[in-house]
């Protein structure tokens, strides 16, 4: 059995594995609820009040729970009702967006905006336009949008939207068409004081221009209400790499605390998109070795690790043609695994010292984990949002593996986002070097604020536990000194 120390005690795995799971507890009458007690009344009534939201559960689950101890040892938080109150959101807007094709024939899709949290800043958050979006998700997005904006140190409350549109396929005139009608009802509930959304998946440059150019002409008024704008009109240099470069450099923080660093080092990526494109180039830089990449219909492997024409090939061909991975293995003759994810082709081509999921929720799961310990993985840092199933957590963690949360790990490009918004309210722009600076700034100060209270949680090393509490703690505290509202 294995055994992890901790400055208190010696703990049995399976014991650790159990310490954030809620269990009934009986109480006698009279007896004050305790912080165990609270969670999981809480979480009954989330399942129960939004049901079918699997997403938005196993969020509010996985931060809920690691929440006992700070909710123990300050029954304010209790008292005022806070984990009722954060995990409903403020304002939900759900609406209609209609559209017409090249072909004029129309099409229907559903739009919605989640506005959770306003406590510490406006509404923060990207738009994802893909056609698995429903309201669990977003509200997913939303609720670890609300922890992540926390623990960037900047003035932003948590929000997403979307829609289930799908922009794969679609001529710019159809997305043109689309932004435009999407944008005729999401007006109403955005501004630069209020909700700025930013983009996400199927939201990038091009899909930002529509919407702020239509945003400008309704409202008459040139102003910072949404992020990830083009260079000559408002955006932030940065912006496109923050996520990735972001979580590389978290993932610096990670390893530095065990005395190492990214030299060396055989990185497996997921995905081929924005994130893993500059999370690889950023590791590259670092000394690490990316073995692949992924999308949708399989995985590559790079045997000799990235070099410049690959990751050149790998950005044009998704980033601006939008094709398929394959034509890039089929190009620099890199074995393809047909239907097979980065972990396992990874795990069965050699060693893993790093994960770096950067494709979308729940990509990693149980039996992943497993493959991946045994491939010898010392720390997995997550660039994309939720992509390791609870699962999937306790495994590395019960296996001393540094596991670095999503909401930490990867909050470089709202990071950023919030650094564009600061440019356009004091009209000016940073150069590229000023804004790389402040991103790593904020990088390790939101690594040192994890550390912080998992150390003074009694759990040092748990980033998930120290991440969740150090954002909750930021946001909760403002709520109770605005009133119960």
């Amino acid at each position: 059995m294995f055994i992890i120390r901790t400055n208190m005690r010696t703990v049995p795995v399976e014991e650790k594995r159990q310490k954030n799971e809620i269990l009934p507890v009986k109480r006698q009458k009279g007896e004050k609820m305790n912080g165990k007690e609270y969670v999981e009344s809480v979480i009954e009534t989330v399942k129960a009040k939004n049901p079918s939201q699997a997403e938005f559960h196993q969020a509010v689950e996985e931060v809920l729970n690691t929440l006992v101890p700070v909710l123990d040892k300050e029954p304010k938080y209790m008292k005022h009702k806070i984990l009722e109150r954060i995990t409903e959101p403020e304002r939900q807007v759900l609406f209609r967006v209609t559209w017409e094709d090249d072909n004029g024939e129309l099409h229907v899709n559903r739009g919605m905006r989640i506005e959770f949290n306003s406590a510490i800043g406006p509404y923060k958050g990207g738009l994802r336009f893909h056609p698995t979006v429903n309201i669990g998700i977003i509200k997913f997005l939303g609720f670890e949008q609300i922890f992540k904006n926390a623990l960037t140190g900047l003035p932003m409350g948590g929000g997403k939207g979307g829609s289930d549109f799908d922009p794969h396929g679609k001529s710019d005139a159809e997305i043109r068409r689309f932004t435009e009608n999407f944008m005729m009802e999401l007006y109403r509930h955005i501004g630069p004081d209020t909700d700025v959304p930013a983009g996400d998946i199927g939201v990038g440059g091009r899909e930002i221009g529509y919407l702020f150019g239509t945003y400008k002409k309704i409202v008459d008024r040139f102003e910072g209400v949404l992020t990830g704008k083009g260079l000559n009109w408002g955006g932030s240099l940065i912006r496109p790499e923050a996520t990735g470069y972001g979580a590389t450099y978290y993932l610096m923080e990670m390893l530095k605390s065990k005395g190492t660093d990214l030299k060396g080092k055989r990185v497996a990526i997921s995905g081929s998109g924005n994130v893993a494109q500059f999370a690889a180039e950023k590791v590259t830089q670092l000394g690490g070795r990316v073995v692949t990449f992924s999308d949708s219909r399989g995985s590559m492997y790079l045997p000799d690790g990235l070099n410049d024409d690959i990751w050149k090939a790998v950005y044009e061909t998704k980033a601006i043609k939008h094709g398929k991975l394959q034509e890039v293995a089929e190009k620099f003759n890199l074995p393809w695994y047909a239907g097979k994810k980065a972990w396992e082709v990874a795990a069965k081509e050699g060693q893993v010292d790093v994960a770096f999921p950067s494709a979308t929720q729940n990509e990693i799961d149980l039996n992943d984990a497993k493959l991946l310990t045994n491939a010898g993985v010392m720390a997995v840092v997550e660039g994309a949002n939720m992509p390791s199933t609870l699962d999937a957590i306790h495994h590395f963690m019960d296996n001393g593996v540094l596991f670095g949360p999503a909401k930490a790990a990867n909050a470089g490009g709202v990071a950023v986002s919030g650094l564009e918004m600061s440019q356009n309210s004091m009209r000016l722009a940073w150069t590229r070097e000023e804004v790389d600076q402040k991103l790593q700034q904020i990088m390790v100060n939101i690594y040192n604020t994890g550390a912080k209270y998992a150390e003074k949680y009694g759990d040092p090393g748990d980033l998930l536990m120290g991440s969740n509490i150090g954002g909750f703690v930021k946001v909760a505290d403002a709520m109770i000194d605005q009133g119960n509202y």
